[in-house]
């Protein structure tokens, strides 16, 4: 121990000289009884033994002191002194939290520890929620670790952050946040939230001079790049004509459209082998998703319309904001329930797409 950890152990010899005892730990002091603990060591040929004995004195009112003889006592064995001690660790670690249920506690140091019967993928989400500095998720790479156990915990660490991820952008919407910056924000470093048919988005901004594309996304396949436009989610994304008692797109949409297809056909033509700059980058009749707006208070009748507007565009497709949060919790629900599945490790492998409403 170093620093303010360290402790002063005093060891004397008893009258019988078969045992030494070290100095009485008081556990309990009330005006009436004092609880304390001594600790006894007993000596073998091999080894020396703890024992441990808790004694209750009486406390008698002035003029007397405390008195000599025992009011009760109890006497632990080595064995009976360390299971104590484990239990007492144990429960000061459950003590810690503030709520019931089921707790793991795994054994830090040298050794293997036993999981019973809980499943690995159970373990590995709860150890999870404290892997939230870099430096000790880099040290799985090095452990030597079952391959369930970790698929299980790379898993559980995934979910963790898109959880934290959905949060995010929850807590944006409900706040009424509406910059496209913001959101332009998000997208980047989530661009998971766009579906399994989708990789890491690009770098590359620019596909011509002048023409700067919010997210450039690669898809999982072919490795074709599409696009993804951004805009305020504060604008209104249908109209309802009256007369003829159908939805249409709104101005800002419209808007939001034509500068998709002008997106699209200048990332055919300048990316059909290759963009100048980044052969890496190849676009072979590309597709936009534009995401503007909000749907939360949307009935099924106006979802249905931008399901059946979309179905009728050409390479484009509009969302809400509210349906690209609906659509990472629904990813993030579909990895949580195969989470105790080892082969499934990333939500590429994932087919979500006809449960998205647009």
């Amino acid at each position: 121990m170093t620093g303010d950890d360290t402790s002063a152990i005093s060891r004397r010899q008893a009258k019988s000289s078969q045992v030494s005892y070290g100095e009485p730990v008081i556990l309990h002091d009330t005006s009436k009884t004092r609880k304390v603990l001594v600790p006894f060591f007993i000596p073998h040929s091999d080894h020396t033994e703890l024992a441990t004995k808790i004694i209750t004195y009486a406390k008698h009112p002035p003029p007397l002191d405390w008195a000599v003889v025992e009011q009760k006592s109890l006497s632990l064995s080595e064995a009976a002194t360390r299971k104590l001690l484990g239990a007492l660790k144990t429960h000061l670690a459950v003590a810690a939290e503030n709520e019931d249920g089921n707790y793991l506690l795994v054994r830090m140091g040298d050794g293997t520890t036993s999981l019973g019967e809980h499943d690995p993928a159970d373990v590995t989400a709860a150890l999870a929620k404290v892997l939230n500095q870099e430096e000790i998720v880099e040290h799985l790479s090095g452990a030597e670790l079952s391959t369930e156990l970790a698929n299980a915990f790379r898993t559980a660490i995934r979910l963790s952050e898109m959880r934290a991820a959905v949060a995010e952008l929850r807590s944006e919407l409900e706040g009424g946040e509406a910059k496209e910056a913001t959101y332009q924000s998000w997208c980047e470093r989530h661009s998971w939230a766009f579906g399994n048919a989708y990789v890491m988005r690009d770098e590359v901004r620019e596909i011509a001079p002048g023409d700067h594309l919010d997210l450039l996304l690669p898809t999982v396949i072919a490795g074709y790049r599409d696009i993804v436009e951004l805009k305020r989610a504060d604008v209104e994304v249908l109209n309802w004509d009256s007369t003829h008692r159908n939805h249409y797109f709104s101005a800002d949409v419209s808007r939001a459209i034509g500068q998709a297809h002008r997106y699209l056909d200048v990332l055919h033509e300048e990316a059909a082998n290759g963009l100048r700059d980044h052969p890496e980058v190849v676009a072979y009749h590309p597709r936009a998703i534009v995401v503007i707006g909000r749907s939360d208070e949307w009935d099924k009748e106006k979802l249905r319309a931008l399901h059946g507007l979309n179905c009728r565009l050409s390479g484009v497709s509009i969302m809400t904001y509210d349906q690209l949060l609906a659509q990472g919790e629904r990813l993030i629900d579909v990895l949580g329930a195969e989470e105790h599945s080892p082969e499934i490790a990333d939500i590429e492998t994932m087919d979500v797409d006809e449960e998205i409403p647009f």
